[in-house]
């Protein structure tokens, strides 16, 4: 049985448009403003989006994409988490994902890159990917080893990460070492019988009007668009986390046989009773914090990083509060 924690954090998001003084939940249709959506995300990371004490931001440019480092505090390394933020390809951005990425940071130890891809619909596929090459190839410009490099991706961001890897390993580019994704958007056609049931937390009609922004005049079914039609041979070690009662269970559940099927060394967890992205809500209940420390560990087994003692104060400084 899931923790009365959970439930109960679950059960305040789930109705969290109450706190709105909404009666109804939120749905999403073809008159829904994008840029007031893209406000209330930024105005929401300014409430809960400060970085804890032993973490920093800075800011870097990259072919003119605006970045942040967020990295330990005094802390050299030579291993990189590139992050892929969530939003259904049409909003988020670094600011709004800052705390995020300081738990993965703060949990492996690892500093992490996040990019402020192009959105759409103002700017479609393949916008979006090719701002991902550009991220990446500029890591390894900056003598950052594949090796040494994880991806780390949610929601969009999990299914953008997954879609960067087969555009790497197309291209020649040597691959990372190794990737994480949570509750990715593999399949922009949305055809798994789980995108038929009411997710708690996606508000209705956000994966149709989303995706259909970000596909454009597209095929949605085109790989590098959604990743589970592509051929995944040759991929590093994949960490897939879904919750159990999500609409985009079967984008993990379908894409993780493929990968196994394809040769690729991957694990899926499935949260039972947990939502989409649970894993990014630690340390607020213990199924969320299991998981996040679970991620963090195959972060730092992939990449060969050491748990010094600094790093472990680190973790009890950001995890616990």
């Amino acid at each position: 049985m899931n923790s009365l924690r959970s439930r109960f954090v679950l059960f305040l998001l789930k109705h969290r448009h109450w706190f709105r003084l909404k009666l109804k939940r939120e749905t999403i249709d073809w008159d829904t403003s994008i840029p007031e959506l893209r406000q209330r995300v930024e105005k929401s990371a300014g409430r809960f989006g400060k970085l804890p004490s032993g973490i920093e931001a800075s800011p870097v440019v990259i072919d003119g994409l605006s970045a942040e480092w967020i990295r330990p505090s005094q802390v050299q390394d030579n291993r990189a988490i590139l992050y892929f933020h969530g939003g259904g390809y049409v909003m988020g951005s670094c600011h709004a994902y800052r705390a995020i990425v300081a738990k993965f940071v703060a949990g492996s130890g690892i500093g992490a890159l996040v990019f402020d891809y192009r959105l759409a619909p103002e700017h479609p596929f393949p916008a979006a990917l090719n701002d991902s090459l550009a991220a990446y190839t500029w890591l390894l410009s900056q003598g950052f080893s594949p090796s040494r490099i994880a991806f780390v991706g949610d929601s969009a961001g999990g299914g953008l990460c997954l879609a960067t890897l087969l555009a790497i390993r197309d291209k020649a580019i040597p691959l990372p070492a190794a990737v994480v994704a949570l509750s990715p958007w593999t399949d922009l056609k949305c055809t798994g019988d789980s995108y038929r049931r009411e997710d708690p937390l996606a508000p209705e009609g956000s994966w149709l009007v989303f995706g259909k922004y970000y596909v454009g005049e597209n095929d949605p079914a085109q790989p590098l668009i959604s990743p589970l039609y592509g051929d995944l041979t040759g991929l590093p070690p994949l960490l897939i986390y879904a919750g159990e009662n999500e609409s985009m269970l079967d984008d993990s559940t379908q894409l993780a046989e493929k990968a196994r099927n394809a040769g690729v060394n991957a694990r899926l967890q499935i949260g039972s009773g947990m939502v989409h992205c649970y894993p990014v809500l630690s340390p607020l209940f213990p199924e969320a914090k299991e998981a996040m420390d679970d991620i963090c560990t195959f972060l730092r087994t992939c990449l060969g990083a050491e748990q010094s003692e600094t790093l472990m104060q680190l973790q009890q400084q950001v995890l616990s509060g």
